[in-house]
């Protein structure tokens, strides 16, 4: 399954709100039989990165989305978390 676009208005932020979507996608992912949940985000969003990190998600690849990209040294980091068979 793959987790795109999560977010949390800036207003609500700071309330636990992002943790809590997380952990219902890993249930609702879990529930259907998913393998694993895989993510991307940019090297920018440290604390999308730690929220992921807390979660159970490794960082497993990371790419440059274009040659500015390149240029600039900004990655697009790949996470997957392992759901297991729930026991």
């Amino acid at each position: 399954l793959e987790l795109m676009r999560m977010s949390v208005a800036r207003e609500h932020r700071g309330r636990g709100l992002a943790q809590a979507l997380c952990r219902e996608v890993l249930a609702f992912a879990r529930a259907r039989g998913y393998g694993s949940v895989v993510l991307s985000t940019s090297m920018v969003q440290v604390a999308a990165q730690r929220l992921y990190e807390g979660q159970g998600f490794r960082k497993v690849g990371a790419s440059y989305p274009s040659l500015l990209g390149t240029l600039l040294n900004f990655q697009i980091l790949r996470y997957r978390c392992e759901l297991g068979d729930g026991t």
